[in-house]
């Protein structure tokens, strides 16, 4: 199992809004992809700017292909992102799974 993580940050006054936009628009896209094992949107707040990460987890190198394209370490962004992201960060981190517990 690989998980693919991508790191964002927006101003605060938007947080909230590009929140709501990945929870309607980013986590589906990814939930579709066969391959796919689970999404998180993790959010930090700091007075002035808001961070971001998903955490997604995946089968394999080829159900992340199916969605990222063959440049697997290449951020995908969506034309929305312009309206909410201070900055572009051009490449996510991929890391093998080593160890994974369930809720109890």
């Amino acid at each position: 199992m690989i998980c693919r993580m991508w790191h964002g940050i927006t101003p605060r006054s938007k947080a909230d809004a590009y929140a709501i936009f990945l929870e309607q628009r980013a986590v589906p896209d990814y939930r579709v992809v066969p391959g796919n094992l689970g999404v998180a949107v993790l959010r930090r707040d700091e007075p002035e700017v808001t961070h971001f990460m998903t955490v997604t987890r995946w089968e394999s190198e080829e159900s992340i292909r199916a969605f990222a394209g063959d440049d697997l370490l290449r951020a995908r962004y969506y034309p929305e992102d312009r309206d909410f992201l201070l900055e572009f960060e051009p490449e996510v981190q991929h890391y093998v799974v080593a160890a994974l517990a369930g809720a109890s």
